[in-house]
C-alpha cells in the first residue's frame, strides 16, 4: 500500500549456545552473519607486484583483506541476495551446497571476528608492503623530509 512503512526486520535477543531451549536451532536466534559476507582464500603477496593486487581489491567498496594463521582471504562484505529480513534464507529447499554443508557446530555465531592483519584501504596495504618489502624503487609513500633552513 502507497505510503506504508517498509516492513521492519525481526530482531530476536541473541542467546548462548548452551541456552538453547530444547527444539530451538541456533539460526532462530542469529543475525545471520555468515550470510553477509564471504572470504575467499588469496596467495600470499611477497612482491610489490603481489601487493598492488591486494591494494587493487580494496579500490572496491565492501572489501577488506585479513590475515588468519598465516592465510591471507579477500573479505567481501555482501549479504546474500536472498536472505530475508527474518535472517532466514529465501531459498533454503534449493540453497547452495556450501551453505547445506555449513553447520552450527562450527559457525561464527559467538566468535568476535578478531584477525592477525586487517586491511580496509589500498593506503593500510602500501604501508604494510613498504614495512614488509621496504620503500619501491627507492621511494616510499610517506613525504619526504623537508630540508632544514640554513
Amino acid at each position: 500500500m502507497p505510503g506504508s512503512p517498509p516492513p521492519l526486520a525481526v530482531t530476536r535477543q541473541k542467546i548462548h549456545r548452551e541456552n538453547l531451549p530444547p527444539g530451538e536451532v541456533l539460526c532462530n536466534y542469529c543475525t545471520a552473519k555468515c550470510c553477509r559476507y564471504f572470504a575467499l582464500p588469496i596467495e600470499t603477496p611477497k612482491t610489490w607486484p603481489d601487493f598492488e593486487f591486494v591494494r587493487w581489491f580494496l579500490l572496491h567498496e565492501r572489501a577488506a583483506v585479513f590475515t588468519e594463521d598465516g592465510d591471507w582471504f579477500l573479505l567481501v562484505q555482501t549479504p546474500c541476495k536472498h536472505l530475508r529480513d527474518d535472517n532466514l534464507c529465501g531459498i533454503y529447499d534449493t540453497r547452495p551446497a556450501i551453505c547445506r554443508d555449513y553447520s552450527t557446530q562450527d559457525c561464527e555465531y559467538e566468535d568476535a571476528w578478531v584477525y592477525d592483519h586487517y586491511w580496509e584501504t589500498a593506503e593500510q596495504v602500501e604501508e604494510y608492503a613498504e614495512a614488509v618489502l621496504g620503500p619501491r624503487d627507492g621511494g616510499g609513500i610517506r613525504s619526504k623530509k623537508p630540508r632544514e633552513k640554513g
